[in-house]
């Protein structure tokens, strides 16, 4: 099995950064990965992975730190594009075409997973369509690839390459060994064509008669509408992945229905309120919680949340006070 083009260099790895409250100075709170997309310095990565922030700090193959900014970003679709200025041109990768994937194909996942180097990993494509509605998915409309190559922690944003070297996926999440999913390129050029045409949009509505209007053009595209944020990646409890959640996994929580909490921002409403990686939500404001729909819902529709959820089979309550996205 090998790669025709020679594509490592052109992966990234972004860091999100914050004030240190008592020395001053920025300090990284996350990372995750992302790949260039073209010569100029655009970037693709997940939404979850810019976590709403205007300013990354971006570091490529060849150990330079680049500043990022994040000019566009999909919420629902879990997609955001960065660009960084460099001197010269960036070697880009070749974006392919996901609608061609078939079951059974070899595919690789690339990234920088747990702050290391570029790393790979190997698998096949389950599943090309993978219904978001099914795993309970921000975006209803949209399917996902499912692999089993690992897409672990720090991978998110990464591409899922074919054996022609190509991007034909957009790594999201590894819910345990064995499945993990990946957004198709297909959503992302589509994502890339209407951030190209807002773009123009915007700096034509930025100049008048006399020339530049004073409106900032280069400021943050949103595809989609504000909504309120709780910080959380999460995936639909479906009988069927309980049953292999609990046979590949010794302590996961018995439970009969619910969402398992993938992912947890730094940070966020459900990290200050206690959530982590792996818990269980099964209930929010006395009503059950059986899709992700249903939280998505309760965040939409409550100031705060009173949220049970199940850690190794011990039942917690917390609560949650969402928050607007920037």
């Amino acid at each position: 099995m090998y790669i025709k083009e020679h594509i490592p260099i052109i992966i990234s790895r972004s860091h999100l950064q914050t004030t240190h409250p008592f020395f001053g100075r920025d300090v990284p709170t996350s990372n995750g990965s992302g790949f260039i997309v073209s010569p100029d310095g655009l970037i693709l990565t997940n939404a979850h992975v810019v976590a709403n922030r205007r300013t990354v700090k971006v570091k490529l193959q060849d150990g330079r730190v680049l500043d990022g900014t994040v000019k566009a970003i999909d919420p629902v679709s879990d997609i955001a594009a960065i660009k960084v200025e460099s001197q010269g041109q960036l070697p880009a990768m070749k974006l392919g075409t996901s609608s061609e994937l078939r079951p059974g194909e070899w595919v690789i996942a690339m990234g920088s997973p747990f702050s290391l180097s570029n790393t790979i990993t190997s698998g096949i494509v389950s599943t090309v369509h993978r219904g978001s509605r099914e795993l309970g998915l921000r975006n209803k409309d949209m399917g996902y690839i499912q692999t089993d190559a690992s897409i672990n922690f720090g991978n998110s944003g990464g591409p899922l390459v074919n054996l022609d070297g190509e991007a034909i996926g957009i790594n999201t999440m590894k819910v345990t060994a064995g499945i993990s999913f990946a957004i198709p390129i297909d959503y992302a050029k589509d994502f890339l064509m209407k951030v190209e045409k807002l773009q123009q949009e915007k700096e034509k509505s930025s100049k008048g008669w006399f020339g530049s209007s004073g409106k900032d053009s280069t400021q943050q595209i949103t595809i989609k509408p504000k909504r309120q944020y709780i910080g959380v990646t999460m995936l639909t409890l479906t009988p069927s992945l309980i049953w292999e959640l609990q046979e590949r996994i010794q302590n996961f929580p018995d439970v009969q229905f619910g969402v398992l909490v993938h992912s947890v921002v730094v940070k966020s409403p459900s990290y200050s309120a206690g959530v982590r990686p792996g818990d269980v939500i099964v209930n929010i404001n006395g009503n059950d919680v059986k899709s992700a729909t249903d939280i998505y819902d309760a965040v939409n529709k409550n100031k705060t949340l009173d949220v049970t959820l199940i850690r190794q089979n011990k039942k917690i309550h917390v609560k949650i006070t969402p928050e607007e996205t920037e």
